[in-house]
């Protein structure tokens, strides 16, 4: 009779264990990173040529943040569709301290392949906190004339390819000239924090 209690409270143990474990995991692919203030219309002090002619979509990115992989591969798919509607560009954050190519990871040479795309490094997150981007992964769009679009994430979770509100929103300016929503949750690292990199390349 002792021996079944200790077998069934051990069990209960691994089930609570095990819960909670996959509840932890399951949370921090779901919670959003926070936003910082985006500015109405394209920031006068950014270090990129404002929009003309076309709309604008920037991403603001940390070069070793494996969630980005899959914001990267959404911006593919996005600009797959888009054609000559936007010109898009990536910002990859530098910390002070560091050269150029501490930016120039696989994450970089990913969007640099992308048809339409071009990456810039980013020193010190400076054009980050213009935009008002706290998370990589984060998109800015603004229009022609300069105005804000839509702004948040392009995954449904951190690291999470597939359909999402931030691709159907920008898909829809694509398609009908209007957003369908203004934003869309963003999932991400911090940009200006240590990222894990064990599977990004130098």
């Amino acid at each position: 009779m002792r021996q079944q209690r200790l077998i069934a409270g051990a069990a209960l143990v691994w089930v609570l264990l095990v819960g909670g474990g996959w509840w932890l995991l399951t949370d921090y692919a779901t919670r959003p990173a926070p936003v910082g203030a985006v500015p109405d219309a394209w920031p006068a002090h950014a270090e990129l040529a404002p929009p003309a002619g076309r709309a604008s979509l920037v991403m603001l990115a940390h070069p070793r943040c494996p969630c980005t992989r899959a914001s990267l591969h959404e911006l593919e798919r996005i600009m797959a569709r888009a054609g000559e509607r936007l010109q898009a560009h990536v910002l990859f954050y530098r910390p002070p301290q560091e050269p150029d190519a501490w930016a120039h990871t696989d994450l970089w040479r990913l969007a640099a392949a992308i048809p339409g795309v071009t990456p810039h490094v980013d020193p010190d997150g400076r054009n980050a906190g213009r935009f008002g981007a706290l998370a990589s992964g984060q998109v800015v769009l603004y229009g022609p004339d300069g105005r804000l679009l839509f702004h948040g994430g392009i995954t449904a979770g951190r690291g999470h390819e597939g359909l999402n509100a931030g691709r159907q929103a920008i898909l829809a300016y694509v398609r009908d000239g209007a957003p369908d929503a203004p934003q869309a949750p963003v999932y991400g690292c911090f940009i200006r924090g240590e990222v894990r990199s064990d599977s990004l390349g130098a």
